[in-house]
């Protein structure tokens, strides 16, 4: 990790020195919303509601504009295209390089590279992304954590010459475009099985070889229902002792149980493929178990009884996890309670038929997972690179077509 280098650790032809050194450093400001004609002018403003929109390299839309009035009128900049903004607020160490000209909020660090030869934005873009621990570290207060300007005024940088700035750049943008790919692959195979589940789960779409009307019925026909019920707490422990403990959805991971602590009382039991359903908010979400274990009273366990297809309901229970805001109760967290469950109705074919429609959804369950995966590792992979390049433990070659070049960042 890039972090307090010292000066004789600098690799032969890199220079160290503050960040302010080789880049303009300017910061943002919020026009006066009493003025309705500072705003809404067009001029993109990047502020805390587009953090979603950070950490993706460009950032080409924002959640609301300003007007050239309100530039002119107050503390606001326009950023020229190219600079590399850094949240030092709520979501802080969060960064992005802005596509075209743009303002930003006082919540924001802005740095203009405007000498080409000397600081490349997509190299200072990656280094920031390396660094985003560390300011997170240097993050303070109670309720929103933010950093102050006098940091960023004593922040250094090891800097390589330009051009293998560049080649560096070039690298890391050829893994962002691999994961962004892959992220896009993750989001499509995710909506074509949500069609998937409208089609099948419902009866829509009918699989070659079946035939005959559905039932409609009961969830407590189709299942044992289980309301969890939470022991004490004096009995928790980290000895293993009795049994791993489910208390909600802090005790669940990737659609898998993950209990924290055991319980030697025990309340109430779930066993291994059991379908675990979230009763307390969020409502309604749904896992496998893959312990026996005590349950409490966030969750509920569900198993097929003779003639249902333990997959089948899992699947359905997926599909239905929208719907269940309207079963919901409490003012303080949103609630359901065992009648809700027990009378839910589902509309079920044969178990032979539900058993080849869980197939298939399970499959592209499979394939999803799979992307996950290979996501996951393409982010570990890169982020070792980074802390590779940008550190200058690993030397890139430069080509002399490389000088003064210029190429297309990842969009």
């Amino acid at each position: 990790m890039v972090r307090n280098l010292a000066e004789p650790d600098i690799p032969n032809g890199w220079k160290y020195d503050l960040l302010d050194t080789f880049t303009k450093r300017g910061s943002g400001h919020t026009p006066n919303k009493k003025h309705s004609e500072y705003w809404n002018g067009g001029i993109k403003w990047v502020s805390l509601s587009d953090s979603s929109e950070l950490d993706k390299g460009y950032i080409f839309e924002t959640d609301k504009n300003i007007s050239d009035i309100g530039i002119k009128n107050s503390s606001a900049v326009l950023h020229p295209q190219g600079t590399v903004i850094l949240s030092r607020d709520a979501g802080v160490g969060k960064s992005a390089v802005i596509a075209e000209p743009m303002a930003v909020s006082q919540h924001f660090i802005a740095w203009c590279c405007d000498n080409k030869e000397v600081l490349n934005s997509w190299f200072l873009y990656n280094w920031l992304q390396v660094m985003k621990p560390e300011f997170e570290r240097q993050a303070v207060g109670s309720t929103i954590k933010t950093i102050g300007l006098a940091y960023f005024k004593k922040l250094k940088i090891a800097v390589p010459p330009y051009p293998e700035q560049q080649k560096i750049a070039k690298i890391l943008t050829t893994w962002d475009k691999a994961i962004t790919i892959t992220e896009q692959l993750i989001s499509n195979s995710q909506q074509q099985k949500k069609a998937l589940m409208q089609q099948l789960l419902t009866g829509k779409k009918r699989l070659a070889g079946f035939s005959g009307e559905w039932e409609e019925k009961a969830l407590s026909a189709l299942a044992n229902i289980s309301m969890g019920s939470s022991p004490k707490s004096e009995h928790y422990n980290n000895q293993k002792n009795g049994l791993p403990l489910i208390q909600g959805n802090a005790d669940i991971k990737n659609r898998l149980s993950a209990p924290r602590v055991y319980t030697s009382e025990i309340t109430k039991e779930c066993f291994v493929d059991d379908i675990l359903l979230s009763v307390r908010a969020p409502v309604g979400e749904v896992s496998r178990s893959i312990h026996h274990a005590c349950i409490g009273r966030g969750v509920a366990a569900i198993k097929a009884k003779e003639g249902t297809s333990q997959d089948f309901l899992y699947q359905w229970l997926q599909y239905f996890e929208p719907k269940w805001a309207r079963f919901s109760q409490g003012s303080t967290f949103e609630a359901v309670n065992s009648n809700d469950i027990r009378t839910l109705h589902i509309d079920v074919p044969l178990k032979e038929e539900q058993q080849k429609i869980a197939s298939i959804l399970i499959n592209a369950d499979k394939e999803i997972d799979h992307l996950k995966q290979q996501l996951s590792d393409l982010k570990q992979e890169k982020k070792a690179l980074m802390q590779q390049l940008l550190t200058g433990k690993r030397r890139v070659k430069i080509k002399a077509e490389l000088n003064g070049s210029a190429f297309l960042p990842f969009q």
